[in-house]
């Protein structure tokens, strides 16, 4: 399934709107921080934001903040030194695809996100939109993060049929898959917002001026405390990719997603990486895909390599292929298969430690005294890392990880 088949319905149920991709910053008082009781900020907006200053690292001491080593209770690759190797702020902002309609199921996910995490390292927050957002939105988003807010539009482009895509055969695709009660099979706007998190999301102009991104989208939850900061995890250990939750793909919706991808393996050989993750994609070394996918409703990642000549080249051949509209390709097997094949494998990253919830599935992190020592209210029960339509232990098989303790008792 794509990275919002069972969550809100489509970001837009225009067709084809118009839209002209301007970005604007909606500042506030610099002393502002999550949780504070304020009044709204004046209604002024700005054009697209300077890049960020390298804000210090927040004041509570690393050693209180971090994820202690012993709490991952045998996890081979999570686990999160105290000692930083760098402390320069990362780049990043968080990345929300949003609709006015949708502000109170978004700011649910601010407040954990703040809660949780941001009002220790106060990092940006973009909002895209195939429409303008309405005052109300950004002045109620805006109270509510602790760093500044960045509020843009998609441009047209991004949110529209391409010019090379014959509209009467997809129109027989959506009517084919609406007898067959696929998912989101009718809809236009589910597609093109698929399209537009696999090849366009980081191209946008409040997007340039940051190396590392967050995907929040509405109505998530984060279980536990994240006592440290995970941008500059990423950058200081060389990860580019993320993940929390994996599972198996739809089948009735990416038909031929595979032979497009087998088809820019030969095109391109120069840019499928040595040590790659094909082991988690395909179960007979590349023949056939056995449909895993890190679910990207979550992601951390970097925006360089979303914007590298590589994943440029294999988002235009997939683009070109029509699948987004002729079947119904998701943003998270494209992300997943171009991070598998692009990345060497230990360039992707599990983050045991992040609890997260998207509807209907639930990361909570296995070990009773990792939940104790981080303030995790999720259920052990509801973890869905160990079940088998989760490809999870396919993740830990390929790298030699070690399952941490207990995960037998979570299995179906």
């Amino acid at each position: 399934m794509s990275s919002s088949s069972l969550s809100q319905p489509p970001l837009s149920t225009t067709e084809n709107p118009g839209m002209h991709g301007q970005g604007q910053q909606f500042e506030k008082p610099s002393q502002a921080r999550a949780g504070d009781v304020q009044a709204p900020p004046p209604m002024t907006v700005e054009k697209i934001a300077e890049k960020p200053s390298a804000a210090s690292s927040p004041a509570a001491s690393a050693d209180a903040l971090t994820t202690p080593k012993q709490s991952t209770q045998g996890i081979s690759g999570v686990s999160h030194s105290s000692a930083e190797s760098s402390d320069e702020r990362a780049n990043a902002t968080f990345v929300t695809l949003a609709r006015n309609s949708d502000l109170w199921e978004i700011v649910k996910s601010i407040r954990q996100v703040e809660d949780r995490f941001n009002r220790n390292y106060h990092y940006d927050w973009v909002f895209l939109n195939d429409k303008p957002f309405d005052d109300n939105f950004k002045a109620v988003t805006t109270s509510l993060i602790s760093g500044k807010t960045h509020y843009g539009e998609i441009p047209h482009e991004h949110w529209s049929f391409p010019n090379f895509i014959d509209q009467d055969k997809a129109r027989k695709v959506r009517e084919d898959m609406a007898q067959r009660k696929i998912i989101y099979g009718d809809s236009i706007s589910y597609r093109h917002m698929c399209r537009f998190e696999s090849g366009f999301f980081f191209q946008h102009p409040l997007m340039k001026q940051f190396e590392w991104y967050w995907r929040v989208e509405p109505s998530i939850e984060l279980y536990c405390d994240i006592g440290y900061d995970t941008f500059k995890y990423m950058r200081d250990h060389g990860k580019k990719y993320s993940f929390v939750l994996s599972l198996y793909e739809y089948v009735e919706t990416i038909p031929t997603l595979w032979d497009s991808v087998k088809t820019f393996m030969k095109e391109h050989p120069e840019h499928i990486a040595e040590d790659n993750s094909m082991q988690f994609l395909s179960d007979d070394k590349g023949n056939t895909y056995n449909h895993c996918h890190f679910w990207s409703n979550f992601e951390i990642g970097n925006l360089d390599w979303l914007r590298s000549q590589a994943y440029t080249d294999y988002f235009d051949r997939l683009d070109k292929d029509g699948g987004f509209f002729y079947e119904r390709w998701g943003d998270a097997p494209v992300h997943s298969i171009g991070a598998g094949l692009l990345l060497k494998k230990d360039e992707i990253h599990f983050f045991n430690d992040i609890a997260y919830y998207h509807v209907p599935f639930t990361h909570c992190p296995t070990g009773d005294q990792f939940r104790l020592d981080h303030k995790c209210h999720c259920n052990p029960k509801d973890n869905f890392d160990w079940k088998g339509y989760s490809c999870t232990s396919k993740f830990f098989d390929m790298n030699k990880m070690e399952k941490p303790v207990g995960y037998k008792d979570q299995q179906d």
